[in-house]
């Protein structure tokens, strides 16, 4: 078969969509989802997941079911693929977006004799793809990328993409909330999301600004992952007992306490995407990294950034090459608290 022939798929087969296993790319592909489901209404769509993203697809509208499987990165494990294809096969797919660029990702389609499989070309998957893409550099951001696969060969990017978002039910988060011994005392809740990818996308002063907010009368959720448990430590050491630490390695639990909060603070990391797919006023904060490349396409409550010059930003590494992280440190508390405020106001005036 020609690589680059474009195989059509029966109207109402299911597509299978293969996203990147990051959570904030993980959210950023519900556009696509939104995006398939507008092209091919009889197509229901399905989405490969890892048991840590898994749980983002019950809040996504238009996906029909998950395909949940934790397949080892640093080998091939052949049989586990085999076993996954076998999966993959008996939904009878029509089609398949792989959206990593990576061989191993676009194996299991293939195995299943999925009639169409569209990627990006990359780590010579010709053979294991059969509808090749190219162009992908020059499309700087991830939801173009992953976007654009969606779209018939050669078609012209929209100006504007379906935003993600995450429907979360208020009853859910309520009995969430019972079940955590969190009381609801009317005091406002902020989110803090201090993790990130790498130290340098880690704000300096979450413990400053959470303290700052304690004694403002407000409450501080520490979200994260167990990774995440010595930033929470120093941070409810930090502001006391209005604070708690929320860490987790269920993401449902993050997703159900944003939908609570009535602010999220985050540095630039897959929380805060999910926050602001699910309509939490949400401040971004952006050290090494763009908001324009790297921000959620749902809006942001505020994206902030150095007010002072630091001419190696951004640059998009994971640690800071040059050791003084000053597009961090040059981010004060007080430079983020008035935003904090303002985001919890547009919370009160926003209909329950």
């Amino acid at each position: 078969m020609n690589n680059n022939s474009q195989v059509e798929a029966a109207e109402d087969a299911p597509i299978l969509l293969v996203p990147y296993m990051w959570i904030g790319d993980f959210v950023r592909c519900h556009s696509v989802v939104k995006l398939l489901r507008a092209l091919h209404p009889r197509r229901p769509v399905d989405v490969l997941t890892t048991t840590l993203c898994a749980p983002l697809l019950d809040y996504m509208p238009g996906v029909r079911k998950s395909i949940v499987v934790d397949l080892p990165r640093k080998k091939l494990a052949w049989g586990e693929h085999r076993a996954l294809a076998a999966r993959l096969a008996s939904e009878r797919y029509g089609s398949a977006l792989v959206m990593p660029r990576t061989w191993k990702s676009a194996l299991a389609p293939f195995l299943a004799h999925i009639p169409q499989r569209t990627g990006f070309a990359g780590e010579a998957r010709f053979g294991l793809l059969n509808d090749i893409r190219y162009g992908e550099k020059k499309l700087p951001r991830m939801v173009d990328r992953c976007g654009a696969l969606a779209l018939p060969r050669g078609a012209a990017l929209p100006a504007e993409w379906p935003k993600p978002a995450l429907d979360v039910p208020a009853d859910k988060a309520a009995q969430w909330r019972a079940s955590r011994g969190l009381s609801d005392d009317g005091r406002p809740v902020v989110a803090f999301a201090p993790g990130a990818v790498g130290p340098s996308k880690r704000w300096t002063y979450f413990p400053e600004l959470a303290q700052t907010l304690t004694a403002q009368g407000l409450s501080v959720w520490v979200l994260g992952s167990p990774a995440e448990a010595p930033l929470a430590a120093e941070i409810v050491a930090a502001a006391g007992p209005g604070a708690r630490d929320l860490t987790s390695p269920d993401l449902r639990n993050a997703i159900l306490a944003l939908k609570l909060a009535g602010a999220c603070v985050s540095n630039d990391s897959g929380l805060q995407h999910v926050s602001a797919a699910i309509g939490t006023p949400t401040i971004g904060i952006y050290g090494p990294t763009s908001p324009w490349h790297w921000a959620p396409l749902n809006p942001l409550a505020a994206a902030i950034e150095t007010l002072t010059e630091v001419p190696c930003r951004p640059c998009h590494k994971p640690t800071c090459r040059l050791l003084h992280h000053n597009c961090m440190r040059n981010i004060p508390a007080a430079q983020v608290l008035p935003a904090v405020h303002q985001a919890l106001a547009q919370t009160a005036a926003s209909p329950a």
